[in-house]
Formats: structure tokens, sequence, C-alpha cells
């Protein structure tokens, strides 16, 4: 494995270990969260997860973990802890996700759980914020919304899994609670990729092989 693979390994190691039998455990998505899946099937304990990406779910159900539905009333309501990677973490908490356009899934996810806990080699810590910031957006006035929007590129990807428009805002991060409350009130705005500080239990931030736990709100 390269250097970050790693780091990324280690942090998953070391948030799965937080994890209790009996759990019900959100599941983020992308690379660091695939380490996480392995290493929750390598303790075999009884939890029961739901997934914020099909593929995610896949993975999880191939390695033999309890995967149940989020969608619909019949879902989960209520979720002991959710673990899930980010691209960029500030030194106040602030962490930008949505890279693998999961985005709004993960940020249900980790509002539905007692604990959110993040997992991330070290080159995710950042001395600031910067673009681009992922964005969903609804189809249904989307011209619009972009015109009131302003700095923002559509991404060439696949819509969410919820039909969503994927795209990133490349303008100013440096208030990103004034941006998000902006963003989070322009309509068409599904929702944005900023995680502010009071979602997040600590951050899991792999150094080499070694882990140390950035606790955000204990």
């Amino acid at each position: 494995m390269n250097p970050s693979d790693i780091e990324k390994q280690a942090a998953a190691v070391a948030a799965a270990e937080l994890v209790e039998s009996g759990m019900k455990l959100g599941l983020g998505t992308g690379s660091t969260v695939a380490f996480l899946l392995q290493a929750l099937a390598d303790r075999a304990i009884d939890v029961e997860c739901v997934s914020t990406s099909p593929q995610t779910e896949k993975i999880a159900r191939e390695l033999g973990l309890n995967v149940s539905s989020f969608a619909g009333l019949e879902g989960v309501a209520h979720l002991d802890m959710a673990i899930d990677g980010a691209d960029q973490v500030d030194p106040a908490g602030w962490i930008i996700k949505g890279g693998g356009a999961a985005h709004t899934r993960e940020k249900c996810v980790a509002a539905a759980a007692d604990r959110f806990i993040v997992i991330v080699s070290s080159d995710k810590l950042v001395p600031a914020l910067t673009a681009p910031l992922p964005l969903e957006l609804l189809d249904y006035g989307l011209a619009a919304t972009l015109r009131a929007l302003g700095t923002v590129s559509l991404r060439d990807v696949p819509r969410s899994p919820d039909g969503g428009v994927i795209a990133d805002w490349l303008g100013s991060l440096n208030d990103p609670a004034s941006l998000a409350a902006r963003l989070s009130a322009t309509p068409g705005v599904i929702d944005n990729g900023l995680f502010s500080p009071d979602m997040t239990e600590r951050v899991v931030v792999a150094e080499s092989t070694t882990t140390r736990h950035i606790m955000i709100n204990a």
C-alpha cells in the first residue's frame, strides 16, 4: 500500500475499536471507509448498519455485515454512532465532505447519530478550508439556482442516488458558518458538504501507523 492508504487503514482500524456489539452504526462512503468495513468484518461483532451509498452497502454485505435501510418510514430512526472519512478538516473542526458526491446522505446519517467519528489520513488536516465545496442541487430550477449561487461549477458525474445534481462551490470559504447558512437558505440547494464542528465527536487521524484522537465535542 502507498503511505496514504497505510494511514487510512490505521485510522479506520482505530475507529472500528470504538464500535461496540449491539450498536446501530452509520457507514460513510469512500476509500477510508472501505478499510473501516474490513476492520469491522474482522472484529465479527454484532452491529446493525445503515449505508450512505450503494457502493458501501454492496461491500458491507459482501463482508457479512448486517445492513438495514435508512429510507422511508420503516428505516432506522436513530444511530448510536456514525463513522466516515473527510476531504478536509480545519483547526476549528469544520469539515468538508462530498468528494464522492454522497454528502447529503452522509450528513443525514451523521445527524442521526449520537456520536459522529471522522477518520482521516494526515494530509486531510488543513490550516484553512479551500474550494471546491461539494453541493447537491435540485434539477428543477437549476439554471436559476446557479444564477443565485454565482461561483459554482457543475460536476461531470452521475446524479446522486436520490437524483440530485452534483456541483462545486468555487468561492471563498473564509467564513464557513456564514457560507453554510447562505447555501442552506438558497432555494434549490439540497445540501452542501460543510459539516459544522458541533456535529463531530472526534477526528481520528493517522500519521504513518500511529493514530491520535482530536476531540471536537467530547
